[in-house]
């Protein structure tokens, strides 16, 4: 459940990512929601371009290199002509391959996929068309999500570093609650005077356990005080870069 919950902030997200970039043009939303990733980092092939446009000439797929010419059409914006008449030449190639499965899939009788394809095709047609205004919007969308990602993964090191402190405190305790039992019975078999003594050095010990403590609880509370700091720099930068993004 909670997954699902996590899952469903993040399309949220995209979304209003996406539409606060595309703004009023619909076509161009509706197609970018179908081809940008949440995770760039975990969903685009690590191959090269060249492999996968090689590897979609066998397969009739284009898909895993369309999202790869538009990512790295995003990141690299001194090469954005050349990108662009990637994504051009990869349209091509998949409304080929395409209108031949369609045209077979007419013959056989299978309306409902035809329909789909000559849907596919469309989009291909769309993508040619717009390439410029694609990788455009994919560049401030890709860039706002790889930040994200990173907030996210220092976010999530910073999370297991409290965990790891927290279990750290626990076992402290245990040990000294442990320390404290083992004395005590040991005191049972001392005489008067050395037990006297006994019960001095454990209450100084006591003492110094909880200045330990108390040190190791502002150590603590300096965490969350720089985590809060964080977190508040955070929000500055994503409203800065929505502010931004807006004046662009």
């Amino acid at each position: 459940m909670w997954k699902k919950k996590e899952e469903k902030k993040e399309e949220e997200k995209k979304e209003s990512l996406l539409e606060e970039l595309c703004g009023d043009d619909a076509k161009l939303y509706d197609f970018l929601s179908n081809y940008l990733c949440v995770d760039p980092i975990e969903a685009i092939s690590k191959k090269d371009l060249d492999i996968l446009t090689k590897e979609g000439g066998g397969s009739g797929n284009f898909r895993p290199a369309v999202d790869k010419a538009i990512f790295e059409g995003a990141q690299n914006p001194g090469e954005r002509e050349r990108y662009i008449k990637v994504i051009q030449n990869l349209a091509s190639k998949t409304i080929h391959a395409t209108e031949q499965e369609k045209e077979k899939a007419e013959k056989e009788g299978l309306t409902d996929w035809a329909a789909s394809l000559g849907r596919r095709i469309e989009d291909q047609k769309f993508m040619s068309e717009r390439a410029e205004d694609i990788i455009n919007v994919a560049s401030k969308f890709y860039n706002e999500k790889l930040v994200e990602l990173g907030e996210d993964a220092r976010r999530e090191a910073r999370g297991k570093e409290r965990k790891r402190t927290a279990e750290d405190e626990w076992r402290i305790g245990d040990m000294e609650e442990a320390g404290r039992e083992a004395r005590k019975k040991e005191r049972r078999e001392m005489g008067r005077e050395e037990r006297r003594e006994a019960e001095k050095q454990d209450k100084r010990e006591e003492l110094a356990a909880e200045e330990r403590k108390e040190a190791r609880a502002e150590e603590s509370r300096e965490v969350e005080r720089e985590e809060a700091r964080i977190e508040e720099l955070e929000k500055t930068g994503r409203e800065a870069r929505k502010k931004e993004r807006r004046g662009n």
